[in-house]
């Protein structure tokens, strides 16, 4: 059999088509394909997958990583050591960007296996119809990967549509577009060809969509179209494409920049006074390119990733899975977190609360029969008849039906909105038993009853009604009505015009009940910084109760259609205001993000579905859970194992820990940069030679940065935590200009002292040996006052990793000079009595510079 091309037939043709015809246009029979013909159509036309990101390979994921502009910096620094015949600075420069880089590679690396494992889990077949070399048909369990346009599937309720599909055969057939269209109602597709097209591909009556699944009935379809051909597989392709950056990469960048640009003002300075000064060109260059490596926070990558590894981990523990190492940060830097109420406040389980007469009194006649109307219709059965199966289980009243026989069913459709049965009673009498939507109840019910009292309904019933169900939605509750009426026992055939004239017998009434750490949840994420908002397509009366009892106060409540009447600029206020918008689309839960961003939120976007993919991009941190469609895990940075307001609390906790030491990074990195610029500047103009021979600044850098290396292990200090943070460069520029040169007046005392005390004019060796120690030790010590905005080793200690890091350093600079490597180095055995001076001036420095910080912190806090 010829294979078609996927787009060859048009469904909204296939549709139009007879059931044979649409197999003939598909290359396709009654019986299906056989297995020969399968795996060719499988090889021309590729796994049925939707799109979905590429895995990268290892060397795009290392490319990935090196691609930044600190590595490509010092790259082009270490090329300009080697062509200028400096091989040991050239080697020393490469091996941070080294480091850096496997560091950063290594953890993204698990962090993306990890995410792979958890995609792997997840295995779905669907019944399909493939003749065998005999060409006997037989049905069998194939998974929905291997499918192909041409396969026959069986569909039954709760399967998942496993392509765009012409039906061959439906009963009662009912599927949920949900995942597609955003609509909550399902849709009920028939076999039969279609009269005419219709005006939404959504619409055509007998073609079901890959994306969407079986609620009720049965039916057999061929697939028309798979993979990435499917509807689900277009959006699948416009929502997986490359995201935009993240509140936390543009944080990064911008930092970035501010060193590039800080640098190329400051390194062509150096390099001029040096060379007018010394009238040493050569060594002036060779100055300069040190002086550039170490004005380059070359580490942050490494610093950065490390961080984000830790809280991966910490989330992993916690059951997340954090398939973007920065939406970590990212959490920690939201403070409006958007989701859903169903499953999130609320436990996405019904239960049955009330069965009531229409008095709003207790009825067992009402139970009892909407009991008999769930444990006879045929079909999937719904949250609701599931939820009034259990109550009567729960309460020991199995038996209600015994002496009962099914005789017929009136499916539900969402025209009608009732589903009927009609049993024969213990004495042969028949009673046909309808429950439905209470509006559409009333205007089936001409009667009313209760207990032995029956009469006629007339308005004054109708509107007590009304304010019985209206009390009860006001109550959180969802309210269906149930009716019957008898007759003939010599009837066996039933239809949708026999639901005329029945008897009210009352109401039942579903709650599905707030989760009861919902509360506490929202409370430490309003204590945290962290304003919840609920973005739901449900009723906003519902909405607002759930909202009510989980402590979430609502105020003015929106919904879609006041959505789509606001410009952006109203809506954008409308909805910073707004705890609860309702009836929502997907399109406007996108929209109504991206203007919350606008206003300057950090916004989490918590979804579970294809028509949340759009937002959960959108926004600066997409959460999904285990269970959710395949796109929206593929789209989202955080997979819930569980999905729980107060993990997402752990992890805002974790982000802001994980910031909080990337921050301390940059602060000391920065502030110590531009002190030592302010000393080198000072230094080349009056010195007769450099103040640091360009090895001993690279040496001195890299021993500094290995004392940062432990930052990650850091404790991070409670009211730190205690809001949102976000990357603020005007901080970190004041931050620098504030305590930068603070360590430049102590360098410029120790330049004094080794000139005037140690007579170091005439030994270069001596008077740069001096400072570099000085250097050292006090940039060293700086990491333990810029750690914390308290007193430094009394009211905040660091993590006993960082404080052997700083030790280790600080003892290796005050060996250096009497080492094996201080020839290579340049360096000359200092005096004893130079020790007690610079602890002195060592001390001086931890006094002013605390000073300065609390100063700073007080003006502009950290």
């Amino acid at each position: 059999m010829q294979m078609p091309e996927a787009d060859a037939t048009g469904l909204d043709q296939l549709s139009l088509a007879t059931a044979e015809a649409a197999l003939r246009a598909l290359g396709s029979g009654p019986d299906g394909l056989d297995a020969a013909e399968a795996a060719r159509r499988l090889a021309a036309t590729g796994p049925n997958q939707v799109a979905q990101d590429a895995e990268p390979s290892l060397p795009a994921e290392l490319w990935g990583r090196a691609r930044n502009p600190l590595n490509g910096l010092l790259l082009s620094l270490a090329a300009v050591s080697m062509l200028l015949g400096d091989l040991r600075a050239a080697a020393v420069i490469a091996t941070m960007v080294v480091l850096a880089v496997l560091t950063a590679f290594i953890q993204e690396h698990r962090s993306n296996h990890a995410a792979a494992r958890l995609r792997a889990m997840v295995t779905t077949t669907a019944s399909v119809r493939r003749r065998g070399a005999d060409g006997v048909a037989a049905l069998a369990e194939v998974p929905i990967a291997a499918l192909v346009p041409g396969d026959v599937v069986q569909l039954s309720a709760g399967d998942m549509i496993p392509g765009d599909l012409r039906l061959l055969e439906a009963k009662d057939l009912f599927v949920n577009q949900s995942a597609l269209t955003g609509e909550s109602m399902a849709a009920e597709k028939f076999a039969e060809p279609a009269v005419q097209p219709a005006p939404s591909p959504f619409e055509l009556s007998n073609i079901c969509f890959m994306g969407s699944n079986v609620v009720s009935g049965y039916g057999a379809g061929v697939l028309a179209r798979t993979g990435r051909h499917t509807s689900f597989g277009a959006l699948a392709h416009q929502v997986a494409g490359q995201r935009p950056a993240s509140a936390f990469d543009r944080g990064v960048d911008r930092f970035t920049w501010l060193m590039i640009r800080f640098m190329a003002v400051m390194v062509p300075l150096v390099f001029l006074i040096n060379g007018l000064t010394k009238h040493d060109w050569i060594e002036a260059l060779f100055f300069a390119v040190a002086v550039a490596v170490g004005l380059t926070p070359e580490m942050l990558p490494m610093i950065v990733t490390v961080n984000l590894a830790k809280g991966a981990l910490a989330m992993a523990k916690e059951r997340v899975i954090v398939k973007r190492l920065h939406a970590i940060q990212d959490v920690g830097a939201m403070d409006v977190l958007c989701t859903d109420k169903t499953g999130t406040l609320t436990q996405d389980r019904i239960i049955l609360k009330r069965h009531l007469d229409i008095r709003g009194h207790e009825s067992e006649q009402v139970l009892q029969y909407a009991y008999l109307n769930s444990h006879f219709q045929s079909g999937l059965k719904n949250l609701l008849d599931v939820a009034v199966l259990e109550h009567v289980d729960l309460h020991g009243k199995l038996g209600i039906d015994r002496g009962y026989a099914k005789v017929d069913e009136i499916p539900f459709d969402f025209g009608r909105r009732r589903l009927s049965v009609i049993v024969a009673q213990p004495d042969g009498k028949h009673v046909l038993i309808c429950k439905g939507a209470v509006e559409e109840m009333s205007a089936a019910c001409t009667e009313y009853v209760i207990g032995a009292e029956h009469g006629m309904l007339d308005p004054s019933h109708f509107a007590a009604a009304r304010t019985e169900t209206e009390a009860l939605n006001a109550d959180g509750f969802r309210v269906v009505a149930v009716g019957y009426k008898e007759m003939p026992p010599e009837r066996t055939v039933y239809s949708a015009a026999d639901e005329a004239g029945l008897t009210l017998l009352g109401y039942i009434a579903f709650l599905d009940p707030p989760k009861e750490s919902a509360r506490r949840a929202i409370a430490a994420l309003a204590a945290r910084g962290v304003a919840v908002k609920v973005l739901t397509g449900d009723n906003p009366i519902v909405a607002r109760k759930v909202c009510h009892d989980v402590g979430l106060a609502t105020g003015a409540v929106l919904n879609g259609a006041d959505v789509d009447a606001m410009d952006d600029q109203a809506l954008a206020e409308a909805a910073t205001r707004a705890k609860l918008i309702a009836k929502l689309s997907p399109a406007q839960k996108e929209r109504i993000i991206r203007l919350l961003q606008g206003q300057g939120h950090v916004v989490g976007f918590l979804g579970d579905g294809i028509n949340d993919s759009p937002a959960l991009k959108a926004a600066d941190v997409g959460i999904s859970v285990e269970n959710a469609v395949d796109i929206a895990k593929e789209t989202a940075d955080i997979i819930l194992l569980e999905k729980s307001l107060l993990v997402l609390h752990d992890g805002v906790v974790e982000g802001r820990k994980v910031f909080g030491n990337i921050s301390k990074y940059i602060r000391m990195g920065a502030s110590s940069n531009f002190g030592n610029m302010f000393s080198v500047l000072g230094a080349s103009l009056f010195l007769p030679f450099l103040p640091m021979a360009p090895l001993q600044v690279l040496t001195n850098n890299l021993l500094y940065d290995f004392s940062q290396t432990a930052i990650p292990t850091d404790r991070v200090d409670e009211e730190y935590l205690a809001r949102p943070r976000r990357w603020d460069i005007s901080s970190i520029f004041k931050f620098m200009i504030v305590m930068g040169p603070v360590s430049s007046i102590f360098d410029y005392a120790t330049f004094g002292m080794m000139w005037f005390v140690f007579q170091a004019g005439t030994s270069p060796a001596l008077f740069q040996t001096g400072w570099f120690v000085e250097s050292l030790l006090t940039q060293t010590l700086v990491i333990h006052i810029i750690r914390t905005a308290r007193l430094p080793f009394v009211e905040s200690r660091a993590s006993p990793a960082l404080l052997a890091t700083t030790l280790l350093v600080c003892m290796a600079g005050i060996a250096l000079p009497y080492s094996w490597a201080a020839p290579a180095l340049g360096l000359a055995a200092l005096p004893w009595h130079y020790w007690p001076l610079v602890l002195l001036l060592i001390g001086g420095y931890a006094v002013l510079a605390q000073l300065v910080k609390l100063w700073f912190v007080r003006r502009w806090g950290m």
